[in-house]
């Protein structure tokens, strides 16, 4: 008897908090490409997490990534003291370093949703990735994380939600999840 897996796409869930405190397996991180912390979502995960993360996100500096992580991949480490198990990494466009490729955004949300899935995670929140400092407008952003998570097919992941850290990111994703 041949046994045949089943890809659903999760539901979305789209709410204003902070991502650093969601009970999910997985939170993603609007990193840059050196990993070790930033501003923004970026700085508030390594703060939230702790030393901890700081150094899985070195030594894979120091093996795997000794160049940084691309712009549109993802890579996963462990959560430090958050109460999520994982946090995803992944390196958003910078529109204002010419990165205006709604390819390379999208891949973001992919990559992550792809990692995620791997590692048997069923729950993943996300930011608004490349929406603050590197300049992307929040309703673009919405209306491309929104149609990567409505297509995703995943064999684990059930639930993805976006927690967005104010109330202009959060009524563009509901505008883009009404346009939908």
């Amino acid at each position: 008897m041949n046994t045949v897996t089943v890809h659903e796409a999760p539901s979305v869930e789209i709410v204003r908090g902070d991502i650093t405190t969601e009970q999910v397996d997985a939170v993603v991180n609007a990193a840059n490409s050196g990993l070790l912390g930033g501003g923004g979502v970026d700085g508030a995960i390594h703060a939230a997490a702790g030393p901890q993360l700081r150094e899985e996100c070195r030594k894979l500096r120091a093996t795997r990534l000794t160049g940084g992580l691309p712009t549109g991949e993802a890579v996963i480490t462990g959560a430090g003291r958050m109460p999520a198990r994982y946090v995803i990494h992944t390196v958003g466009p910078n529109r204002h370093a010419g990165q205006t490729d709604p390819a390379l955004l999208s891949s973001c949300f992919a990559e992550s949703l792809r990692i995620a899935d791997e590692a048997e995670c069923r729950s993943v929140a996300f930011p608004a990735i490349s929406a603050g400092v590197y300049g992307w407008d929040v309703e673009e952003v919405a209306c491309i994380a929104l149609e990567v998570a409505r297509s995703a097919r995943c064999a684990h992941v059930r639930l993805i939600r976006f927690v967005l850290y104010d109330d202009r990111a959060l009524a563009a994703f509901e505008r883009a999840a009404d346009r939908a």
